[in-house]
């Protein structure tokens, strides 16, 4: 007894299974979570830390370094890189591929321990190292508040209610602010008047600190109770600060007492360089970017927020309006709406195809099949927590073609008994009794062509893993549902010749394989078969110009995304304000708005925003930085847009670097293009990188050339003359606070409002701030004369020097890296043609001193070796998988003496369609590599079954190849066809060319080559 009598005995128990399968595939539809793209762990933190005053170089050398060695004291750590500011150090720790995100807390736990060790020893004056393991948080809602005629603070105070409201959404984790200008409490009061009086920074903020803060005054016991002391005076509003007195004494040393209000202006105001700054449309904004919670739903969560938005519109103030940066529950139900109709698509196809190949009964039950195996496949999704996107379901349209071969199969020979009028229950047992295993060994080797890619551990493997996951559990269900329910249906359903039609009549039985199309094939297989010198060496000659044919095959790490957005890099000269560079960033978008296609334009300055998209990584704060998010009505006119920003932005902004790019499917770089040099001296580095620059700059074809350490700045250093400085009690601190207070103010303290906290800032009024000329007229105070002394007395000079205004490390180790994009080409190709010149500048790069590529080539290739790492194991898996089949090694040689020819139909393919071949490809080959084994070995059982009934060698090999024509070319057929939709998919069209045309070909070679091998290595003789 075997499975498949087990369930025709029992129809009744697998019907029913069969139809709560087909349910539980359908609540489970409904159930999954959605995606637009799949989610993949960005194993990294940041270390951030403040070392006021300091140089990028002394941050590097006294903060950094230190840091550095106890980050590498990780057994985890995969690689380490810092960029020292001014005054700040950003340390980037990256973990191992292997460190499942589930590992991440643990280590970030161990990461601060290592950084707590070390905080002792890191120099006075240095701020807290604080670690950020949430650097890879995706805000997946992305909205601007903004509003003509509203201040910042009424803008501001509108988000926070926002915030408030959205935090209790569901499946919202946190909502974060970006562009929120600080506001502060200003103190302005003239130099001359601060020397006059010999008002100090101290003085104000001892008179400020202790009415600014909660004093416990006690309690009293009264009768039974105990009441609590509590003395008034606290500051409540800003107006009371010019209340204050300050006790001043005269130059007879005589004490007096002055209000604030009296001797300085005091007021709100705003920090005068901010760090970032938002735009939406031109309008001033604030961006509120909301994270989805783990295992979160993005599209429960974005429908809980528009839901609550709009309860909420009664409660906005008339003028007050919030953009849409980005939405990515609308998006992903844009997205996932779009595949499942490629999927229903790819469905019908492939019944459509059946019900022309086999007929409308076998069409339909094969078609039904197959429903059911996409239905149980869902539903074991749900059960693993595999959710819903463009890669899972992917999948499920690259797997179509092969979810009907092995119902195929059996439903063929169940047909064939049909018409020679056998009963149909025996059949159907005795197909299912023979194949089982060999169909088995066939899925599983199918599904090891896609295990490389479920085996990678590097980000790439991680965000393609649900393609094999989703592959491996619909082929799984194919073969469970071929053995089990096609049997039942088939033999049910499908009718045979009666007892009358069949019986003798003196007549030859008719042939089911008589056909034309089979009469056709057998001659020539005959003649190959004959002739099989002569086959091989056509065949050769063809894979001799595939070889040299795939050569010329273009090549891609993963394409651009389709998403109608697009962004524009601002890159002012380093050291440029934020206002400078706002100014140029609003001009750009000034323009950009008034292109056709352009529906609306985000311009963010001095960072990178949130992280919206998890392909997109924010850049770090910089005044001299800035991004527009340019939303157009499709994206089929970025690339048209983006040369017209190109051509221009030299005019508008002939003083920055403006450079266009699309989002990307997948992981990915910027700048596609990149060079590292590595050393112990930075100027040797520069003047290497500058010979980069120089050859990238003889290029046409290369744009947006820089380097990440960017331009020096300008530094004014005051020459202190120590012998006074010291008479009078003067410290370096002391006149480094003189300075502060005379250009950008001096915070003395803090005004706690509600929930805010906005600092007390002392400066000079902002025509004295914003004179550099009158830097000397400020006054410094002095311990010893007890009174201000002009800086004059202590500062015999200036000089100007320069700086750098970032020291970048790798792995402790300064590291500059050149990088630029193409245009007109791709990337691979612009790097064969310049690699030659570059490495003649790399290899004259001093003792101690290396380089390195970056890029989409490094990408690239750390991709395809956590691949090739897993493909020799899992061969030989596939190897002796087939050995054991057949207990042969002959018969396992005739199937892989075939594989290398698949290169003949993918060659043909992706230089017919122009498709380049990248890293999808190499998974759409790969999975060539299991359609074909599988096929051959459906072929090799019916040879083995052939001779095993006593036909002769020759008319064994040839009748094997007849009678699985059908289901070999149906099988083939269904794939290719099926496989349509995905052609018009940026993401999956090299995939689809490859495995359509690769199978177009691999299934002659199953049906022609696989018959020759055999007769080849078995030494058949032609009869």
């Amino acid at each position: 007894m075997n499975i498949a009598e087990t369930c025709i005995r029992k129809a009744t128990v697998t019907v029913s299974l069969a139809v709560a399968l087909a349910l539980a595939g359908t609540v489970s539809y409904f159930n999954l979570g959605r995606l637009e793209d799949p989610e993949f762990t960005i194993k990294s933190a940041q270390v951030i830390t403040s070392y006021p005053g300091a140089t990028a170089v002394e941050v590097a050398e006294e903060v950094t370094d230190r840091l550095e060695v106890a980050v590498q004291q990780l057994g985890q750590l995969k690689r380490v890189t810092s960029t020292s500011y001014p005054g700040r150090s950003i340390i980037l720790v990256e973990i191992k591929d292997r460190y499942s995100k589930n590992d991440l807390p643990q280590i970030w736990d161990e990461l601060r321990r290592k950084v707590n060790d070390v905080k002792s020893s890191l120099p006075s004056g240095c701020g807290e190292p604080l670690v950020y393991d949430d650097y890879g948080d995706v805000y997946g809602v992305f909205y601007a508040i903004y509003g003509d005629g509203y201040t910042h603070a009424e803008l501001k105070e509108h988000a926070k209610l926002l915030q408030r409201e959205l935090l209790l959404c569901e499946d919202v984790a946190k909502i974060d602010m970006v562009g929120d200008r600080q506001e502060i409490v200003s103190f302005e009061i003239s130099r001359s008047k601060m020397a006059h009086l010999g008002i100090t920074p101290a003085m104000i903020r001892d008179a400020v600190s202790g009415r600014n803060i909660a004093a416990d005054a006690g309690r009293v016991r009264i009768d039974d109770k105990h009441v609590r002391i509590y003395p008034q005076g606290k500051i409540e509003s800003v107006e009371e600060y010019e209340d204050l007195i300050l006790a001043i004494a005269d130059d007879s040393g005589k004490v007096g007492t002055v209000r604030l209000k009296d001797i300085m202006t005091i007021r709100r105001d705003y920090e005068e360089n901010p760090s970032c700054l938002v735009r939406y449309n031109g309008h001033p904004a604030i961006g509120l970017g909301v994270s989805t919670a783990k295992g979160g739903n993005v599209i429960t969560m974005g429908n809980s927020i528009d839901r609550r938005m709009r309860q909420l519109l009664p409660e906005t103030p008339i003028g007050i309006e919030v953009g849409v940066i980005s939405h990515q529950a609308s998006s992903v139900k844009a997205a996932v709406d779009g595949f499942v109709m490629n999927l229903v698509e790819s469905v019908v196809i492939v019944i459509a195809v059946l019900l022309l190949t086999m007929g409308f009964k076998s069409g339909i039950l094969i078609g039904a099949v197959l429903v059911l195996t996409v239905l149980g496949t869902v539903f074991l999704m749900d059960v693993a927590g595999i959710l819903f996107e463009r890669i899972s379901l992917g999948a499920f349209i690259i797997a179509l073609g092969m979810l009907v071969d092995n119902a195929i199969v059996v439903t063929e020979a169940v047909l064939i008994a049909a018409k020679k009028g056998e009963d149909l229950k025996k059949a159907a047992c005795d197909v299912v009794r023979q194949t089982q295993w060999p169909l088995l060994g066939a899925t599983v080797i199918a599904v090891l062509s896609f295990a490389p890619i479920g085996a990678s551990q590097d980000s790439t493997g991680e965000y393609c893993r649900s393609l094999f996951l989703v592959l491996m559990l619909s082929l799984l269900m194919s073969w469970l549902l071929a053995i089990t329910v096609t049997p039942l249906l088939a033999s049910r359903f499908l009718k045979s010749r009666d007892a009358a039609s069949s019986a003798p009549t003196g007549k030859a039985e008719p042939d089911p394989y008589g056909g034309a199309f089979f009469r056709c094939y057998r001659r020539f297989l005959e003649l190959c078969i004959r002739n099989r010198g002569f086959t091989w060496i056509v065949l050769g000659f063809m894979f001799a110009i595939a070889a040299l044919g795939f050569g010329r095959v273009k090549s891609n790490f993963f394409p651009d995304s389709t998403r109608p957005q697009f962004m524009v890099h601002l890159w002012m000269p380093e050291g440029s304000s934020i206002h400078a560079t706002e100014q140029r960033v609003e001009r750009l978008s000034a323009e950009l708005r008034r292109l056709e296609g352009v529906t609306g334009v985000t311009g963010i300055t001095g960072c990178g925003g949130l992280r919206f998209l998890l392909t997109y990584g924010p850049e770090d704060m910089n005044s001299s930085y800035g991004i527009m998010f340019v939303d157009v009505e499709s994206d089929r006119q970025i690339a048209g847009l983006m040369e017209r920003i190109n051509d221009r932005a030299q005019t508008l902004v002939p003083d920055a670097l403006v450079y266009c790019q699309r989002f990307v499917l997948g992981p990915g770089d910027a700048q596609k293009i990149q060079m590292r040099i590595m050393g112990p001296d930075a100027e040797v580095l520069r003047e290497f990188a500058e010979r980069v620059i120089a050859v990238m700059r003889e290029d046409p074809r290369l744009v947006e050339i820089q380097s990440d350490w960017r331009n020096r700045v300008d530094r004014i250093e005051p020459v202190i003359a120590e012998d006074r400085s010291r008479k009078l009690g003067m410290t370096r601190a002391d006149i480094a606070e003189a300075f502060r207070c005379a250009v950008e103010g001096v915070t003395v303290g803090a005004y706690h409002e509600n929930d805010e906290s906005l600092p007390i800032v002392i400066r000079a009024p902002e025509p004295e701030r914003s004179d550099p000329d009158s830097i000397l007229s400020a006054w410094a105070w002095s311990n010893v004369l007890n009174s201000s002394v002009p800086l004059a007395q202590v500062v015999s000079g200036f000089s100007n020097e320069s700086e750098e205004a970032r020291v970048k490390r790798r792995n402790r180790l300064p590291c500059i890296t050149v990088k630029c994009n193409t245009t007109g080409e791709t990337a691979s190709e612009a790097f064969a043609r310049i690699r030659p010149k570059l490495e003649d500048i790399g290899s004259s790069l001093p003792t101690g001193f290396i380089y390195e590529w970056g890029g989409e080539y490094e990408s690239s290739q750390n991709a395809n070796s956590g691949l090739s790492g897993k493909i020799p194991p899992i061969i030989v898996v596939m190897v002796l998988i087939t050995i054991a089949l057949f207990n042969s090694f002959r018969q396992a040689a005739v199937i892989f003496m075939t594989l290398p020819l698949v290169l003949i139909g993918v060659t043909a393919g992706l230089l017919g369609f122009g498709q380049p071949f990248g890293f999808m490809a190499l998974l759409g080959l790969l999975s060539l590599v299991g359609m074909q084994i599988k096929n051959a070995i459906v072929l090799i059982d019916e040879i083995n079954a052939q001779m095993a009934a006593g036909v002769g060698g020759f008319d064994a090999v040839v009748m094997a190849g007849v009678t699985r024509l059908r289901p070999v070319v149906n099988a083939s057929l269904t794939t290719i066809l099926g496989m349509m939709p995905l052609v018009a998919d940026a993401f999956y069209a090299a995939m689809a060319v490859t495995i359509m045309c690769g199978l177009a070909f691999a299934t002659v070679m199953t049906m022609i080559v696989v018959p020759v091998n055999y007769a080849l290595i078995y030494r058949i003789k032609a009869s």
